[in-house]
This record gives structure tokens, C-alpha cells and sequence, in this order.
């Protein structure tokens, strides 16, 4: 069903049968725009048009990539799935809408028709033409209303069964989005994760290297060291000095 509605995007942009273009761009690479070329058995310059047109409508991304040996730049180009459906959907709305007011109209108003030209007219254009056919002179019948609402209700009916499948599509592709999202995520959690831990890694070494380094020590440094601890243990001498007392008696004495 998703390539379908797909299908269905592609053709309403291009104007054309686009099974190979969606078949080519439906996945989640980027594909590159000379082999789509080759595909769809176009030039390059015609397949661009095609892509760019697309791309307009926000349907298509793209991505470029710089060729190291020939200097110019090739595109590589993807289908926007969700993108793509929320755009049938808002179509399918109007749709939708402008099929409601088609019946309201024929529920309120008179329609007439020339049946030799198969052409119809509301009751205001019928009252211009006096009720007479301008190509063949006809007297133009009264449209059976109650037939044809009876038909734009059914187109009704299927519209909003297919704006159900394209709103389940979408659900569908943004659960898938989502779970791509949270596996990048958690990728970049993860390399964030072991980034920290080999810095902290690094960090480890780097403080045991500074350690085994200042616990080593170098023979002619342990000597001076132990010299200077010996030096500074050894008790200082008690020098007894003369007393101030005895020197004034020997004075005396003299």
C-alpha cells in the first residue's frame, strides 16, 4: 500500500508513471543521481529536472559529495516517504472537502443538461441560455440529482477509507523514524561513553606514572638527605658559661 500512495505522489508531481523513479528513491540510501539516469534510461539533465521538480514539493532530499579526482560535485538523492504522505493526505482532505460541497450543492440546487452534447449547466447559466442548448439547440432536461449525488457519496466513502490507510501509513513510518532516531541516539551515547572512559583511562596512567616517578629517587639525593637528617639529629653541646657572681670575688681578691 505505501508504495502505492507513493506512486501516486510521484505521478501527481511529475505527470507521469513514476514506478521506477519510487522503486529507485524509496529506500533509506541516498542514491546516486548518474545511476537513477541510467535506470531510467534518461540524461542527467533530464533526470535533474525530474528530481528537481520533486524536490519543490519537499518530496525528495539530496546530498552532495565532492569527486577527489575530477573536482566537481555528484548529488545523491532519497524519496521523503513521510514527507510524501502528509502531502497525499492534505491533498485527500481537499478532496474530501470539495466532494462535501459538490453534494451540498446538488442537495440545494437545480442542474439541467443538453443530452445530445452531454453538457450540463447550473439553474443560473440555464436561465442565460433560455433553457436551449447554444451548439445544437436543444432544450435542455432536468440533471438527475439523487444519481449523481448517489455517486459522489460513494467517492466520498472511498476517499475517507484511504485517508484512514494513509494516516495508518504514517504512523507506521514515523514509529520506524523514531526507532532510527533512538539507534542513533544510543550510538552516540555509547562513543560519548567510551570517549570518558578512556580519558579517564589516560588520566589513571598518567597519575601511576607520576607516582612510580616521585617515588623513585636518585642514589646522591638519598645520601645528601641522610647527611643532612645526621647533621640536624646530633644534640647541641650544653656550654657552661662563667658566672657573672665569681669573676666579681676574684676582682676583690686582686
Amino acid at each position: 500500500m505505501l508504495k502505492n500512495f507513493l506512486n501516486e505522489v510521484i505521478s501527481i508531481v511529475v505527470g507521469k508513471p513514476s514506478d521506477s523513479i519510487v522503486r529507485l528513491l524509496e529506500g533509506d540510501k541516498y542514491v546516486n543521481e548518474f545511476i537513477i539516469a541510467k535506470k531510467l534510461d534518461l540524461t542527467i539533465n533530464q533526470t535533474r529536472n525530474i528530481l528537481y521538480k520533486i524536490s519543490d514539493y519537499g518530496l525528495v532530499s539530496s546530498i552532495r559529495k565532492k569527486d577527489k579526482k575530477k573536482g566537481w560535485y555528484t548529488y545523491f538523492w532519497k524519496i521523503e516517504v513521510l514527507k510524501s504522505l502528509e502531502f497525499l493526505k492534505e491533498l485527500t482532505i481537499k478532496n474530501i472537502t470539495q466532494l462535501r460541497n459538490q453534494i451540498k450543492s446538488r442537495e440545494t440546487k437545480g442542474f439541467y443538461v443538453c443530452e445530445r452534447c452531454n453538457i450540463e449547466f447550473n439553474e443560473e447559466n440555464a436561465m442565460l441560455h433560455d433553457f436551449t442548448c447554444n451548439e445544437c439547440g436543444e432544450v435542455f432536461t432536468v440533471k438527475d440529482n439523487e444519481k449523481v449525488i448517489r455517486e459522489f457519496k460513494k467517492n466520498e466513502d472511498k476517499l475517507v477509507n484511504k485517508l484512514k490507510l494513509i494516516e495508518e501509513e504514517i504512523t507506521t513510518e514515523k514509529a520506524r523514524l523514531d526507532k532510527i532516531k533512538m539507534k542513533e541516539l544510543k550510538k552516540i551515547e555509547a562513543e560519548k561513553l567510551k570517549q570518558r572512559e578512556e580519558k579517564r583511562r589516560i588520566q589513571k596512567e598518567a597519575r601511576e606514572k607520576l607516582k612510580k616517578e616521585s617515588s623513585k629517587k636518585k642514589p646522591s639525593e638519598k645520601k645528601s638527605s641522610k647527611k643532612k637528617s645526621s647533621t640536624l639529629s646530633k644534640p647541641k653541646k650544653n656550654i657552661k658559661k662563667p658566672s657573672k657572681t665569681k669573676d666579681k670575688k676574684k676582682s676583690k681578691k686582686k
